[in-house]
């Protein structure tokens, strides 16, 4: 009895148990902390459960990380809230401030003049683009309801993109490490494009 339980954890459900709730709590820590490369971690999840026989594996991997987003957003977003409401602010809302230069901050303030929550969507795709667009909208004294609902739509498109690539990276290859590493480099590309012709720009300039 033993023996045959054991022979029927594969290694593929072994990984799964392990793989799922890591991707949700290194998503959710990125959102808070923006150093961790989550693209990166849902195009590498992607490519691994493209290779694997078990059902729903990538539809898995679609709501782990849009949901661990979705909170990690709304929890630095309420953080952010209670820095603004205090005297001393907050070391959140100060970490807000250092990763949101005020070229970024004003173009962030007018397309959220302009086009309202829906600028929330554009933000989470474009690299670099999500803290100043949360900033403004801390700064513009959005309720917190507003932006979960501008940020619902803004998660799921983030998700849906970043496993684009990864099933773009696994389906080259038959190996899915050499499909993780193709998806990291080809996340690592699009997230480094725009500022790299940003700077190409202002050396042109």
């Amino acid at each position: 009895m033993i023996f045959s339980a054991a022979a029927s954890v594969t290694p593929e459900s072994t990984q799964q148990a392990v793989g799922y709730p890591s991707l949700f709590l290194l998503v959710l820590i990125g959102a808070l902390v923006p150093v961790v490369p989550t693209g990166a971690l849902v195009s590498s999840a992607a490519v691994v459960a493209f290779h694997q026989t078990a059902p729903f594996s990538l539809l898995l991997v679609f709501v782990v990380a849009s949901v661990a987003a979705f909170l990690g957003d709304v929890s630095l977003y309420w953080l952010g809230k209670r820095g603004m409401g205090s005297k001393n602010g907050s070391r959140w809302l100060q970490a807000l401030r250092d990763r949101a230069p005020e070229d970024r901050l004003a173009q962030a303030q007018e397309r959220l003049d302009a086009h309202g929550v829906t600028v929330l969507v554009v933000s989470r795709l474009v690299p670099a683009g999500r803290i100043p667009v949360m900033l403004a909208c801390l700064m513009a004294r959005m309720p917190m309801r507003q932006f979960a609902r501008g940020d619902v739509p803004a998660c799921l498109a983030w998700a849906v993109t970043y496993q684009l690539i990864g099933i773009l990276g696994g389906s080259l290859f038959k190996e899915p490490w050499e499909g993780v590493v193709a998806a990291v480099v080809l996340t690592l590309v699009v997230s480094g494009a725009p500022s790299v012709w940003r700077r190409v720009r202002k050396s042109m300039a």
